[in-house]
């Protein structure tokens, strides 16, 4: 499973994750419950779970063929959850009373529809993450380095596919040694220093801290194609390897400039130097 991330329907989040092999996405039943019964997490837990007990009764496939994925929780802690492809969802959605059922099947087509496009077509992900952003109120040099991040974000994952590395915790743990390598910091531990719970730690770096976060992330994919190194151990040393290169830059940076790199500004402070 790859690319995690989160879909709007109308005021709602909801919690998806594709699957490249089967090219298609998964959606979190709670968080289409709450978007259609316009309830909150705990309500919408609790209607799944009587929900899914009568459609067990009654033999209904939804529920027996029904995934679980870990997923980020309102905790902020990766915990299983019940998820189901967009064909699995439209037969749920005719369990659920709600005016939103309609405007949710056309929201499910278009969801489907933007991932065919990007796949044929990554200039329109690009082009999608660039307005995104651009919403948010970032500013264009911020933008340009944020997508050039996810760029060789990408190139790492590969080889760490052809490692044979697993998609999930292994990356994380992966992503941490890296992160650790070059700021001192995990990435809990960065997102803490950040004022930050469940947001994204890249959107809330610096221009200077993306910079050097994609040096390490470059470093430690040029190291890993010169050497193809298999498995978790091998990939972690190399990962610690590509963080020192940025650690090094880090230092010198900070020697002469005076200043600290790892800083405390999230995107609040961004996207307000952005519009100055």
């Amino acid at each position: 499973m790859t690319d995690t991330t989160l879909k709007l329907f109308q005021d709602t989040n909801i919690r998806t994750q594709w699957d490249a092999d089967a090219e298609k996405w998964y959606f979190s039943i709670v968080d289409v419950i709450a978007a259609l019964t316009e309830s909150d997490y705990q309500h919408s837990r609790n209607y799944w779970k009587v929900l899914k007990s009568r459609l067990k009764a009654e033999g209904n496939e939804t529920v027996t063929n029904c995934n679980q994925l870990k997923l980020v929780a309102p905790d902020g802690k990766l915990r299983m959850t019940d998820v189901a492809d967009t064909e699995q969802l439209l037969r749920l959605i005719q369990s659920v009373p709600s005016k939103k059922a309609e405007p949710f099947k056309l929201w499910l087509a278009s969801v489907g529809s933007e991932r065919i496009d990007e796949i044929s077509d990554p200039e329109i992900a690009i082009q999608r993450a660039l307005n995104y952003y651009q919403r948010l109120g970032y500013s264009d040099e911020w933008i340009a380095q944020r997508l050039r991040s996810i760029e060789i974000r990408k190139d790492l994952t590969n080889q760490w596919d052809k490692g044979g590395i697993k998609k999930g915790l292994e990356y994380a743990l992966l992503t941490d040694e890296i992160t650790r390598s070059w700021s001192g910091m995990k990435t809990k531990e960065y997102k803490q220093h950040k004022g930050l719970k469940k947001e994204s730690l890249r959107d809330n770096m610096t221009n200077a801290e993306l910079v050097l976060n994609m040096l390490a992330e470059l470093s430690a994919t040029e190291i890993a194609k010169n050497e193809n190194p298999m498995g978790l151990a091998q990939n972690m040393a190399v990962a610690k390897r590509g963080g020192n290169v940025a650690r090094q830059a880090r230092l010198q940076l900070e020697q002469e400039t005076g200043k600290r790199v790892v800083s405390g500004t999230n995107s609040k402070l961004l996207k307000r130097v952005a519009k100055e």
